[in-house]
């Protein structure tokens, strides 16, 4: 999938616990402008089922376990199981993404590149396919 990226992030090992951390422009291509989390997904449930056409994101597993699904405008889809918080996955701008099958207590931690904006979301697969196949 075009310009989706798995990042391994910064681990500081340490019998007291381990810690990792993200800084913008070093581990993602991106300035964090908003942070939000997903939890209590029922079962069979899915979040996303959209893209955007300028907003990037970078998806961590910070607990329990998700699936990403990325597609593009043919219907490809690549898919990217998520159960560490060691890495995350960075989704660029106009690409389709949703995730899926939530373990119980998971806990998805989204780092955005832009302010919550309604007009930047493509809720219509075709409405995406268009924009991106003249």
């Amino acid at each position: 999938m075009s310009g989706v990226t798995k990042i391994e992030l910064p681990r500081i090992e340490d019998r007291r616990g381990n810690l990792s951390f993200i800084e913008s422009f070093r581990h993602i291509p991106f300035d964090i402008k908003r942070v939000y989390w997903i939890y209590d997904v029922p079962g069979g449930q899915y979040r996303g089922g959209h893209a955007y056409r300028t907003q990037e994101e970078f998806i961590i597993a910070l607990s329990g376990s998700f699936d990403l699904q990325v597609r593009d405008a043919n219907g490809d889809m690549t898919g990217y199981f998520l159960n560490r918080s060691y890495y995350g996955i960075y989704v660029p701008a106009m690409t389709w993404r949703q995730l899926t099958d939530f373990s119980t207590n998971s806990l998805a931690l989204v780092l955005s590149s832009a302010p919550f904006d309604e007009a930047d979301y493509i809720y219509d697969f075709d409405e995406y396919k268009k924009l991106l196949v003249p």
